[in-house]
């Protein structure tokens, strides 16, 4: 996720990179909006926003009012 106080996004979503690859995901529902990662990087990406997207939802909240996030543990 990135802040962007002064020109909020429409819709809380999080960016995911993976070497080359960079994927945009919305958080409500869960979904791909843009670009692309390798299938099971992909899955992975959408197993963990699935366990934490109450505390993704929470951080989107954090940085659209110019506030640090909270960290969230990887999936494991």
């Amino acid at each position: 996720m990135y802040a962007e106080p002064f020109s909020p996004h429409h819709r809380p979503h999080f960016h995911a990179h993976y070497q080359d690859a960079v994927a945009v995901y919305g958080l409500d529902p869960v979904e791909l909006m843009a670009g692309s990662l390798p299938l099971r990087q992909r899955r992975l990406v959408e197993a963990w926003c699935e366990l934490h997207r109450d505390e993704l939802m929470q951080d989107w909240q954090l940085l659209q009012s110019g506030r640090h996030p909270q960290p969230i543990a990887p999936l494991q």
